[in-house]
């Protein structure tokens, strides 16, 4: 049986003052730990979406994916800084410590804020909504477990962040 770990967050979180929408994911997966940087897990869509939508090259490397995240205007980060969590499941998350989003969208001009994925959401809205007071919209999970959306499909739903760059 998989067993909870009590785990910190360890990656920055990617943005400049030029950011203008936030897209927020849960706690990175075993993969991504491993790989030292977000949606590192191979079967993970997030980085063919964010290339579609921007029309851009599929980026290889972290310093890459920094790069298009900046160069349109996204910045990418995570609702929680500690928990406890089995794996890489979203749905064992517990002990949630949520990161200060205060700064970043302080410090930017981010004016809307997107889930990848209703874990995310709800996370946000029980950790978050209160101390940033932005709403959020809740957009279908990049993750590989979310079979119901192919890559076409996910492209469609994620289109929305384009309209604010």
């Amino acid at each position: 049986m998989e067993e909870y770990f009590n785990l910190t967050h360890t990656f920055e979180p990617v943005w400049n003052e030029n950011s203008k929408v936030l897209v927020l994911g849960t706690f990175p997966s075993v993969k991504s730990r491993r790989y030292g940087f977000y949606y590192g897990h191979p079967q993970n869509r997030f980085w063919k979406v964010a290339s579609a939508i921007t029309g851009q090259d599929v980026p290889v490397t972290i310093e890459d994916k920094k790069k298009l995240l900046l160069s349109n205007n996204i910045a990418l980060w995570d609702v929680i800084y500690k928990c406890s969590i089995k794996g890489s499941s979203d749905s064992s998350i517990k002990d949630v410590v949520a990161n200060n989003l205060v700064p970043l969208l302080d410090g930017s001009g981010i004016t809307m804020i997107y889930a990848n994925g209703a874990k995310a959401y709800e996370l946000y809205m029980k950790y978050s909504y209160q101390e940033t007071g932005m709403e959020i919209v809740k957009l279908p999970s990049t993750s590989p477990a979310n079979a119901v959306y192919t890559l076409e499909k996910l492209v469609a739903k994620w289109n929305v962040l384009i309209d604010n760059f």
